[in-house]
């Protein structure tokens, strides 16, 4: 089996493994070029050969007797390290000593593994998640897959990597306040950050989500059929209608479609990257879709309100800690962090109403719009060894303001690469969409993708 094999679409794996493709022959040449491309990316956290290598044997014989679980059986997987699986540990990105053990699967494993998919190991993030970057007290950096010097972004750093690498097609990260995304946008892929309770969670938090990264809106789409299925375990799941994952691309043509330049607080907005979100706008607007300026809706005084929420749990976090424990955490989050230890309660309190203040604000602004487009990211990829992209833990994060709200207002919100900046770095063009319409939102993003020309990633460059 040539490499060029193991860079097909998933569905057009899938349709080979039923003409006689040999499961096992695409996990090794996964597993070679992992052997490659690790050393420098540092893209997995616990990755076992020998377990894959079975796994695919299983999937194999599956296949051989007609007995496969599902279109997807053997088709190659990673999940991000924090979700669990059983008997691994869960360290969350953190050298501390003693990681928790999970004791079971998570919902999202689960499905995996139901769909006979095989998980080629867990991916790296930053410590305990708070970090848009591959920085890492326990894994040292991960590396983007296009340029090395460069950061692949975060927390979903290592599926970010993976994904752009071509480690597999499929690739399960989470989110908070842009961890799909924002490895979307500096990795080129194709991602989203599904409704709220769509896709079940074993430890559900506000804003918190999992959902695909991958290289193309179809293998995105095709993960969600697998993973947005309800599991009782998550207690804030919801049930939604089915969706239609395998419409393809969706024509504009009738949208009314928002396009938000200002964010209203954090970092300003690179002209290469607004000038690349405008020419994607542009398509949309020519192919019928009415594009009408949206104004900003979340205020510096909410990003910062939210930011010293997240400080002062994640203090909760470290002060439990021993001091031996406390110094394996990263400098930057020991820093960060510390900026939250001394709100009172009423101040806790009035930080955690940002949340509710962001959901009203996103969903009244938002509501005309079939569809909102925007910057992922007012920047683009920065250097691998920066833990920030505005490199200040006592500033509030300045790279999140369009990526966030939909985390509060629990609005899918999908990435696609809609261009390079003038030294070749990739910019991402986010697409947010009602609650419960995801596979409208990845309709239109696939549509995007077959008119966006020059835009789209060259993959044999990074393969």
């Amino acid at each position: 089996m040539t490499k060029q094999t193991l860079d097909l679409p998933a569905a057009a794996l899938a349709e080979r493994f039923g003409h006689g493709l040999d499961p096992r022959e695409v996990a090794e040449t996964a597993l070679a070029r992992i052997a490659e491309r690790e050393p420098v990316l540092n893209a997995l956290y616990h990755h076992d050969p020998d377990q894959v290598r079975r796994d695919a044997e299983a999937s194999a014989q599956r296949w051989a007797s007609g007995t496969q679980l599902s279109p997807c059986d053997g088709i190659p997987v990673t999940v991000k390290e924090n979700i669990p699986r059983a008997g691994i540990p869960v360290p969350s990105g953190t050298a501390v000593p003693n990681p928790p053990v999970a004791a079971s699967n998570a919902p999202v494993t689960d499905r995996l593994l139901e769909a006979g998919m095989v998980i080629l190991g867990s991916t790296t993030m930053p410590d305990w998640g708070m970090l848009s970057s591959g920085v890492s007290s326990l894994h040292g950096i991960t590396r983007n897959a296009w340029n090395p010097s460069l950061t692949t972004g975060g927390s979903s750093a290592g599926a970010g990597a993976a994904a752009a690498a071509g480690y597999g097609p499929l690739h399960v990260g989470t989110d908070i306040g842009g961890s799909i995304r924002l490895p979307g946008t500096w990795a080129g892929l194709a991602t989203l950050k599904p409704s709220v309770g769509l896709v079940p969670l074993h430890a559900p938090y506000t804003g918190r989500a999992a959902g695909p990264l991958a290289r193309s809106v179809a293998d995105a789409a095709l993960l969600m059929s697998v993973i947005a299925r309800p599991d009782a375990r998550d207690y804030t799941a919801r049930p939604y209608p089915a969706m239609d994952w395998f419409s393809g691309p969706a024509d504009p043509a009738g949208l009314r479609v928002g396009l938000q330049l200002d964010a209203g607080s954090g970092a300003p907005v690179d002209p290469e990257v607004a000038a690349a979100v405008e020419r994607a706008a542009a398509l949309f607007a020519q192919a019928g879709a009415a594009v009408v300026p949206l104004a900003p809706f979340m205020t510096a005084e909410q990003l910062a309100g939210i930011d010293a929420f997240w400080r002062t749990r994640s203090w909760a976090d470290y002060s439990a800690l021993d001091e031996s424990a406390r110094s394996h955490v990263l400098p930057y989050i020991a820093r960060w962090c510390a900026g939250g230890k001394d709100y009172d309660g009423i101040q806790t309190v009035r930080h955690y109403h940002r949340f509710a203040e962001v959901q009203e604000a996103t969903r009244a602004a938002t509501e005309p719009f079939d569809l909102v487009l925007s910057p992922v990211a007012p920047m683009a990829a920065f250097p691998a060894e920066d833990p920030m992209p505005v490199n200040d833990p006592d500033l509030p994060m300045a790279h999140i303001s369009f990526t966030v709200p939909y985390n509060m207002s629990g609005q899918p919100a999908a990435t696609v690469n809609c261009g390079f900046t003038s030294d070749g770095r990739t910019i991402g063009l986010q697409l947010a969409g009602r609650i419960g319409e995801d596979d409208s939102v990845l309709a239109a993003a696939a549509w995007f993708e077959t008119v966006r020309g020059d835009a789209a990633p060259d993959w044999s460059r990074v393969a």
